[in-house]
């Protein structure tokens, strides 16, 4: 073989093997968010249920909260069954709110019958209330004029 051939083989041979050493290393020292071992088990203190009474909206055009569990709803590209209570056409007879005509209107601002495809998934924008502790420090205010 020749030296140059040689060498660059051994090169490369001693760089795998460095890696392979970097990777065989234990994840000792380090730590998540949640300020524990990556690989420690966390407990988790409380379950917070679903908050049935209506929480106030804290800023203009912000979507209502849901006030019921969703848990098993379909929605998806075939079916949306929150349509089959909060549609314009079952709302009135389930005692539910009706949608915003928004949700009617397709891209183009065009009034339809029925709810537009960019408003089919009602949960991109709606999220079930429940009373839990913020995640992460929130210094949000709500608006003055709600």
């Amino acid at each position: 073989m020749t030296k140059p051939i040689l060498a660059g083989a051994l090169a490369l041979a001693t760089s795998l093997a460095l890696v392979g050493l970097g990777l065989a290393q234990p994840a000792t020292g380090l730590s998540s968010l949640r300020g524990a071992s990556v690989d420690e088990q966390v407990p988790v203190e409380q379950v917070f249920q679903q908050e049935t009474k209506r929480f106030n909206r804290e800023y203009r055009q912000q979507p209502p909260l849901i006030p019921h569990s969703v848990d098993q709803y379909q929605i998806d590209i075939r079916a949306n069954q929150c349509l089959s209570c909060h549609d314009w056409t079952n709302a009135g007879d389930r005692g539910a709110p009706t949608l915003s005509m928004t949700h009617y209107l397709d891209r183009d601002g065009v009034e339809m019958d029925e709810v537009a495809g960019t408003r089919w998934f009602c949960n991109q924008c709606h999220v079930p209330q429940v009373n839990a502790p913020a995640l992460v420090e929130n210094l949000f205010e709500p608006s003055a004029s709600r």
